[in-house]
């Protein structure tokens, strides 16, 4: 809306009618032409779009083998190299940090070095910080090594979910950006799982598969077509585009809407931090930002960071806890991608914010009972129940849909 409003208040506006008139031509010629973007996600083109994608959320899968770490390793770290718990609760808590500085410049990064660089700059943090955390023999080395994993993750927060839109045809589109949430809550849930049975220093190695196949499969697929072209970078972006397409794809209608777009884009003025806060741009910031707000003040690091310790401190068992917890995870995730586009994206969300609201409730109740020593038989059940409540709440919303929602309305 906000671009629409803009190119009405130019000057020549005969020029910019010119600009719009062959995207609602095109768009309601025939059939065919309507069809064109699922004729090119036919079985013989689509399979470069995912296995695009494949690499580009192994991104995803290394940032929840980040954020599953600490979970599975609290006992094992702290013992090993004599941390107290609050040097514990620092090593878990400054990955966030690290992720904040990486969100915060992952966008410069990824305009000005295009999408599979900005990839190639978070798989080097999250190896190098890999590295430093098997290594560690004590608690600076374990932070650094903690804190460059966490940076890798706030640029893989960005790139991976703009890369997956920016490549994929629009009936794909909201299930493959999906699929980033769902290897998030993989990486964590393999993280849970294995890290009941190997050593904190094996399950740090783990987090180097990811980044292994990223780094071999970015040589494979191709760049962004938008960012190719706008960075005028015009052969490049026509062999991207027909890549991804398919050799006997017609690229000609998706390939003029985009120059058309960016050429539209490069007329208005350029864009400033508090242009955000106009009138015209103001619902859909706060939208979209609000939505990534609630999704990350809802409480999830804090559960998936310490859920093991919530069990064990609520008298359940926290290997088989965390083994459910990943398992209800996983499942309810990747039923969200089937769904998101058939459901819709708001009543997902209503449903997801009620579940997340039961789910710390029921939680809260059996800790109260705990600590007031009543019904205490019931806690470990009532835990069990609220924390499964949560995470199978968020899985089913509050995970993915505010990313693809930020796309949208942004």
């Amino acid at each position: 809306m906000g671009i629409q409003e803009d190119l009405e208040q130019c000057k020549n506006r005969a020029e910019h009618e010119g600009v719009r008139e062959p995207l609602m031509d095109k768009k309601n010629q025939s059939g065919e032409q309507d069809g064109s973007f699922a004729q090119s996600s036919s079985k013989e083109s689509a399979w470069m779009v995912y296995l695009s994608t494949f690499v580009a959320v192994c991104g995803s899968f290394a940032f929840g083998s980040c954020a599953g770490y600490s979970s599975p390793t609290e006992n094992a770290v702290r013992e090993d190299l004599s941390l107290s718990l609050a040097e514990y609760s620092v090593f878990g808590s400054i990955l966030t940090f690290g992720a904040m500085v990486g969100a915060i410049t992952s966008g410069p990064i990824a305009d000005f070095i295009g999408r599979k660089g900005a990839l190639r700059v978070a798989t080097s943090f999250c190896v190098a910080g890999w590295l430093a955390i098997y290594f560690a023999q004590g608690v600076l080395a374990l932070d650094l090594g903690r804190l460059a994993t966490g940076y890798g993750m706030g640029v893989f927060s960005y790139v991976v979910p703009v890369f997956i839109a920016e490549i994929a045809p629009k009936n794909l589109r909201g299930a493959l950006t999906a699929t980033n949430q769902l290897m998030i809550c993989g990486g964590v849930s393999v993280a849970f799982i294995i890290g009941t049975v190997l050593t904190w220093r094996a399950l740090a190695l783990t987090g180097l598969i990811p980044c292994a196949i990223l780094v071999f499969g970015l040589f494979m697929i191709p760049e962004s077509p938008r960012w190719l072209a706008k960075r005028g970078r015009e052969e490049e972006f026509q062999t991207a585009l027909q890549k991804l397409r398919g050799k006997e794809a017609d690229i000609y209608q998706e390939a003029t809407e985009i120059k058309e777009y960016i050429e539209t884009l490069e007329r208005l003025p350029k864009a400033r931090f508090l242009d955000l806060f106009q009138r015209r741009y103001l619902r859909s910031v706060i939208i979209g930002v609000g939505l990534m707000v609630f999704q990350q003040f809802g409480g999830i690091n804090g559960v998936c960071f310490y859920v093991s310790n919530i069990f064990e401190s609520a008298g359940f068992s926290p290997s088989l806890g965390t083994i459910i917890y990943a398992i209800l995870q996983v499942v309810v995730t990747a039923l969200n991608t089937i769904v998101i586009d058939k459901a819709g994206r708001k009543p997902l969300l209503l449903v997801s914010a009620s579940g997340l609201i039961l789910g710390c409730l029921i939680t809260a109740i059996s800790f109260y009972l705990k600590v007031n020593e009543l019904a205490v038989k019931s806690v470990p059940a009532l835990t069990l129940t609220g924390i499964l409540l949560y995470i199978g709440s968020f899985s089913a919303g509050m995970g993915a849909v505010p990313w693809v929602i930020m796309s949208e309305v942004i």
